[in-house]
């Protein structure tokens, strides 16, 4: 088995589903300006331990109990790049090139919280470059991260090749 070929499967789900195939299907049909993306996550522990260990990000909001009571807060939480992947979560699907990606986080993510992230094509330029925005949603609704991104979607030769992958 090739490297490439690893790495594909591990976007095959415990269902045997590309887990890729709906957003890669629409980006290969054809993306236009309005188009909108929608992923959900629920954080749990590990993702927060996994998440630190990979970027040795251990700020103690996301394991100490005495230091989130002290900063005020309702709990532990979740590290604002990792609420931030449900962007490029997306954008990876799409085959998406970023050239800028700008975060506004507008509210804590707990450990246990429900996010749902949205990702809308806002503008589409020659040459496959494009704007977009993300909103992330808790469960209760709130706005927890808003992202701005610039950068270039599949097009051209790019198209079949995605195609390969959904197959």
């Amino acid at each position: 088995m090739l490297i490439s070929d690893k790495f594909i499967d591990t976007f095959i789900n415990t269902e045997g589903k590309n887990v890729m195939s709906e957003i890669r299907k629409k980006t290969i049909a054809g993306l236009n300006v309005g188009d909108t993306f929608t992923v959900s996550r629920m954080f749990v522990e590990k993702d927060i331990l996994d998440f630190s260990n990979m970027t040795k990000n251990f700020n103690p909001v996301y394991s100490d109990e005495k230091f989130v009571k002290a900063k005020k807060l309702k709990g532990k939480v979740c590290p604002g790049l990792l609420v931030g992947s449900l962007v490029t979560e997306i954008g990876g699907q799409i085959g998406w090139f970023a050239s800028k990606l700008d975060f506004r986080f507008r509210k804590p993510v707990y450990l246990g919280d429900t996010v749902t992230c949205s990702l809308t094509i806002s503008c589409m330029a020659r040459k496959g470059l494009a704007e977009a925005k993300a909103v992330c949603r808790n469960q209760e609704g709130e706005i927890v991260l808003e992202a701005f991104l610039k950068g270039y979607i599949p097009v051209g030769e790019e198209i079949p090749i995605l195609n390969n992958l959904v197959q």
